[in-house]
């Protein structure tokens, strides 16, 4: 192999590493519906730090704990929401009825309200389990060609937070 295709092969194999961490630490999700409005709208993509250390006021991205659920284009396997309680907190008083009795958040739950005057969250679902956390949500990718949920390559707007 010469000069040449031995730079070529290094290259090669450092664009492979690079998108493997790439993928490995980072996600895109596209918001379906507008329980997080005003915060993320409808058709909004957000960048995801692949975690599960979150805390209370960040908005994270989770399985969804009720089978079946949709939002009428399909079922919705990943729900976004922001983490109101996390382990050892007061239990909020709107969230009591669809939790364990207890007065505080137990280890490995979240708590987790929408943004939006309508939102499915604990409320109605009850305690997230930390293991189902994807990650913690960085912020809105901006507007650019549009290749699917998944896409990369696009500039990333501020950290939405409250």
């Amino acid at each position: 192999m010469n000069g040449f295709g031995r730079t070529a092969a290094a290259v090669a194999a450092v664009a492979a590493v690079a998108r493997w961490v790439v993928r490995s630490r980072f996600a895109l999700v596209r918001v379906t519906g507008d329980s997080m409005a005003p915060t993320f709208a409808d058709g909004d993509r957000l960048l995801i730090r692949r975690t599960r250390r979150v805390g209370r006021g960040e908005a994270v991205v989770f399985g969804n704990p009720v089978p079946g659920f949709d939002d009428g284009a399909g079922e919705l396997r990943w729900l976004v929401k922001r983490v109101t309680a996390t382990p050892g907190d007061p239990v909020p008083a709107d969230v009591r009825e669809r939790v364990p009795a207890g007065p505080v958040v137990p280890p490995g739950a979240l708590v987790v309200r929408g943004d939006g005057v309508r939102s499915q969250d604990s409320r109605h679902f009850g305690y997230v389990p930390v293991s189902t956390v994807l990650g913690v949500v960085l912020g809105r990718v901006l507007a650019g060609a549009d290749d699917g949920p998944t896409t990369t390559g696009r500039r990333f707007a501020r950290r939405d937070r409250r």
